[in-house]
């Protein structure tokens, strides 16, 4: 939620300048963030149920902004469940509908979602401020092979700012595979990165019982590798699901895991960030003009 005009409300409530700076100061090094992770939705108005539900619930924590799993709506193409057919009508009513309840629970929302154009599908994040205003989009530029039957890539990246915190948006498959997406974001002085995903099935797998264990998928692993590589926040954010191979989890600056969901429940996961921890040291070290070709003379 954003501050209120200093001479007013805060003068009204009998609040000095000083207090004011300081109490703003605080705002802008600290953040509580939500990780939300619903279901599969059978349709699409189980789905804007949900994250109507999820919204009030991050809002109820005190959380200033929640990020949902990749593609929620109409859900993952090529998975093991039925996705529903979702046109322009819809994306335009998804939007709207979301728009409006992030307004009324004043919690930025960063939803996962299709978003089609005229070459195609594409995957994408929107970035709405808790004003309801839409701030704009990333897609999935770095496609999984198995997507691109059902999907076209976007090709270009950016950054977003929500109460003077910076954040990025890597989209499943680039956080896993392609490092370089979450560098990018981390150069730029992005103090978190958020990774909507999805891993698992709920027809058959294997039941997930300890968080990064080591006979386990790699996922969790790599959650840990793109926050310590770069010294900020990864908030890494799956479906709940029967098999999951991955735990809705915020990974420290530290490379530490500092919260995740219970595997296989639905379910918001709500923490502070310290955002002084996210200093992006060892992704500002990162020199690109050593790495140019040599030539032998």
């Amino acid at each position: 939620m954003g501050l209120h005009p200093f001479p007013r409300f805060w003068a009204f409530l009998g609040v000095t300048t000083a207090l004011f700076r300081r109490i703003h100061l605080h705002r802008r090094l600290s953040m509580i963030i939500a990780l939300a992770s619903p279901g599969i939705a059978s349709t699409l108005d189980e789905g804007l149920d949900k994250i109507k539900r999820f919204l009030a619930e991050a809002s109820a924590q005190g959380a200033e902004i929640v990020c949902f799993p990749e593609a929620y709506l109409p859900g993952l193409r090529g998975q093991d469940f039925d996705v529903w057919p979702f046109d322009q009508t819809q994306q335009e009513r998804t939007l709207q509908a979301v728009a409006q309840w992030v307004r009324t629970y004043a919690v930025a929302t960063i939803l996962g979602m299709e978003r089609l154009t005229e070459a195609g599908r594409q995957i994408v994040a929107y970035v709405i401020d808790a004003q309801g205003q839409m701030q704009g989009y990333q897609t999935k530029n770095q496609l999984d092979p198995t997507e691109d039957q059902f999907y076209v890539p976007g090709h270009t990246r950016r950054l977003f700012e929500i109460n003077g915190m910076k954040f990025g948006v890597v989209i499943c498959h680039e956080g896993w595979r392609y490092p370089e997406t979450v560098r990018w974001a981390a150069v730029r002085g992005a103090k978190i990165v958020f990774h909507p995903h999805h891993t698992g099935s709920d027809h058959a797998g294997v039941r997930l019982t300890q968080w990064c264990a080591v006979r386990g998928p790699y996922y969790e692993k790599a959650m840990m590798m793109r926050s310590l590589e770069n010294t900020i926040y990864f908030a890494s954010v799956n479906y709940a699901l029967r098999f999951q191979e991955s735990a809705t989890s915020l990974i420290a600056p530290s490379g530490q895991c500092q919260a995740y969901l219970p595997y296989g429940q639905e379910g918001v996961l709500v923490q502070a960030i310290n955002v002084e921890e996210a200093t992006g040291m060892l992704a500002t070290r990162y020199a690109p003009e050593r790495y140019q070709e040599c030539r032998l003379e």
